[in-house]
């Protein structure tokens, strides 16, 4: 397995617009056996589900379908996204966009399925995370299905942001944070459509939103959350467990 490197117009983009897609730098091989264990634990895990929890992980919808919307933490519960966010062939990308002493702090799945996968609103990471040093943190946000415009690929910002926005919530979705209205209004989105197995990167700082899936097929993107070891979580919009932690060498 030869090691991967981003070249300098790659790196540069990053810093110029917050974000960078790297296509197909994981096999179908590899995608596959992460898909088969997500379809055994989303099924699991629906089971397991109080109503209460319903509402923060069932999708909204009209019919009686119970289909997850996300589900959070999986490369500290599930074996095959642990290997994943700590692939040899994605280690030594993250550490040239952050650092080479950094940790995965936090994951989730977007599962957004078919007809009924709702849109995530325009917001900046760093507002749910908090951290000391604005730099410190990067995303990486697997694409497991191909990430289309109807089926609700990231749209981004192209324009790299030095500072925080501030964001609010529907009083019903606390989950749901959101750069405030006549902020977001101000922003050029884009989108950038991805193959499974592309990823796209990008910095804590850079606004980013994902469409409702109003097509036929599953938009399902694993999303990694870094952090380097030298900087701290201080002023988080939720909740991060410091056991759930995972060092990335």
């Amino acid at each position: 397995m030869s090691k991967q490197a981003l070249d300098e117009q790659q790196l540069e983009q990053f810093h110029q617009t917050g974000h960078l897609t790297v296509d197909r730098l994981f096999d179908s091989q590899t995608i596959q056996s992460v898909l088969d264990d997500l379809v055994i634990w989303s099924r699991d895990f629906l089971k397991s589900l109080s109503e209460k929890e319903r509402h923060w992980y069932v999708e909204k919808s009209d019919d009686e379908t119970n289909r997850l919307r996300k589900l959070d933490n999986p490369a500290f519960h599930r074996e095959s996204f642990s290997e994943l966010g700590t692939h040899a062939l994605l280690v030594p990308l993250i550490q040239q966009l952050i650092g080479s002493e950094t940790h995965l702090f936090f994951s989730q799945v977007f599962m957004k399925p078919p007809g009924v996968g709702g849109p995530k609103p325009i917001h900046q990471d760093n507002f749910y995370f908090g951290p000391d040093d604005l730099d410190a943190t990067l995303t990486v946000w697997i694409a497991l299905d191909d990430a289309t415009t109807s089926n609700g690929c990231l749209h981004y910002c192209n324009q790299h942001q030095t500072e925080v926005l501030p964001h609010v919530a529907p009083k019903d979705e606390p989950f749901n944070l959101q750069i405030r209205g006549d902020l977001r209004n101000q922003l050029d989105m884009h989108p950038f459509p991805i193959k499974s197995g592309g990823i796209s990167f990008h910095h804590g700082n850079t606004p980013h939103f994902s469409a409702p899936n109003l097509s036929e097929r599953p938009r399902r993107a694993v999303a990694f959350h870094y952090l380097r070891n030298d900087a701290r979580l201080i002023n988080s919009g939720l909740s991060y467990d410091s056991a759930m932690k995972i060092a990335v060498h």
